[in-house]
């Protein structure tokens, strides 16, 4: 199980890791453990299958977002549906971009021409590394990892360090960056590329990632939460474009998961929210001052 300690908040992030009958018992622990430093235990982006699981433990769920799973097996860039898409790679292409994926070992002689993409994106976005849920770009972790490169020419414009195993259940992007000047279809390249690269590997999942206080119910009679989520995500633009997020990925036409939130009830759940939020921050200030 990972974690993280921010106060009085232990929260792992996402379910254990490994045989499914040894979660129970996992958790009781983590919770015991908590309890007993004077701490409460919060788990992070866990999936609805796995929800028995910490509702036994005494905890509540709170619905975070959704997460874009895309069925590799079954994707295509053919079809109306995919026309958009289609459009932004055949651009991306005329433009002169191309995609490679960097195999661990090559990574270390691209890692200037990494580095220095990293910090322009970071400048241009006036902020700082993020970690716990999110990864940051540090030597050693980045070498560690196969990266997917475009380029523009001989230029190197964007990458995204790739998460991946040899079981081949799901692929995803961890890091990514990409120059300020970069075509505007980079980005659309890079993930229709990255895509069409895990399929002919085998994969059965890419997972474009969670777009927060997406998927929130719509019903009058929805908790006040949901409530809350709806209004945040529809008129939430001056903290964080989630709509933009959710419109991004839908262009690869996943399907939408849920996430989230299991913890204490009461006001537990607003103190987790905001120490979790400093824990990929780097502290309170940085949530604020991005």
């Amino acid at each position: 199980m990972m974690f993280g300690r921010r106060g009085r908040t232990w929260v792992a992030l996402y379910d254990p890791v490994g045989p499914v009958a040894e979660w129970p018992e996992l958790v009781w622990r983590f919770v015991e453990q908590a309890r007993e430093a004077g701490g409460r235990a919060a788990f992070y982006q866990v999936r609805p299958e796995a929800l028995p699981v910490y509702l036994d433990a005494g905890l509540r769920v709170y619905k975070l977002g959704e997460c874009a799973l895309v069925d590799l097996p079954g994707f295509s860039l053919q079809g109306k549906q995919r026309a958009n898409l289609r459009h932004g790679v055949s651009r991306a292409q005329r433009e002169g971009l191309t995609f490679e994926v960097l195999a661990p070992a090559r990574v270390a002689m691209h890692h200037d021409e990494l580095q220095a993409i990293s910090d322009a994106w970071l400048r241009d976005h006036k902020t700082a590394e993020k970690a716990f849920s999110l990864g940051a770009f540090q030597r050693d972790y980045v070498l560690r990892q196969p990266v997917a490169v475009v380029r523009q020419g001989e230029r190197m414009v964007a990458f995204a360090t790739l998460l991946c195993t040899d079981q081949k259940q799901e692929a995803s992007v961890d890091l990514m960056r990409q120059l300020p000047d970069a075509p505007r279809s980079a980005m659309d390249f890079l993930f229709a590329q990255l895509i069409l690269h895990f399929q002919a590997l085998g994969h059965q999942r890419f997972n474009l990632g969670m777009v927060p206080l997406s998927g929130m119910a719509q019903h009058p009679l929805a908790p006040n939460g949901h409530r809350l989520g709806r209004l945040l995500f529809n008129h939430g633009e001056n903290f964080y474009n989630f709509q933009g997020l959710r419109a991004f990925k839908e262009k690869f036409d996943p399907i939408w998961e849920p996430r989230y939130l299991a913890s204490p009830g009461g006001f537990a759940p607003f103190f987790i929210l905001a120490d979790v939020a400093a824990l990929i921050a780097g502290g309170l200030r940085r949530v604020i001052t991005k």
